[in-house]
């Protein structure tokens, strides 16, 4: 018995449309670190934020851009596989659909 593709596959704006979400979503988390951190050194430069956290003066600055940096390059990585991703889940795909129907028209792969 033959089956046809699956016809509710996302269109191509759909799948645009979730690809530029992707994107604005990193952009808008790099632009709150970057204010929220450059926030918080100049609160340091200005009013000695920070002191007693660490050895001197601006080490209590280094936890929260350390911590939210590591969260923003997880962002990022996570981001840029489901974009790169997606080429590769559609190439697998397609290899499938092939495959399935060489076997169900009697060939064998």
């Amino acid at each position: 018995m033959s089956r046809d593709f699956d016809l509710t596959a996302p269109t191509l704006e759909q799948r645009a449309r979730r690809r530029v979400a992707l994107k604005t979503g990193f952009y808008v988390h790099a632009i709150v670190f970057a204010l929220v951190n450059g926030g918080l050194l100049l609160m340091s430069w200005i009013g000695g934020w920070g002191a007693g956290w660490g050895q001197g003066h601006r080490h209590g600055l280094v936890f929260p851009l350390w911590g939210w940096g590591l969260g923003l390059t997880i962002h990022g990585i996570v981001v840029l596989l489901k974009l790169k991703g997606e080429g590769l889940t559609q190439r697998m795909l397609d290899h499938e659909i092939e495959a399935l129907k060489r076997r169900e028209g009697g060939d064998r792969p």
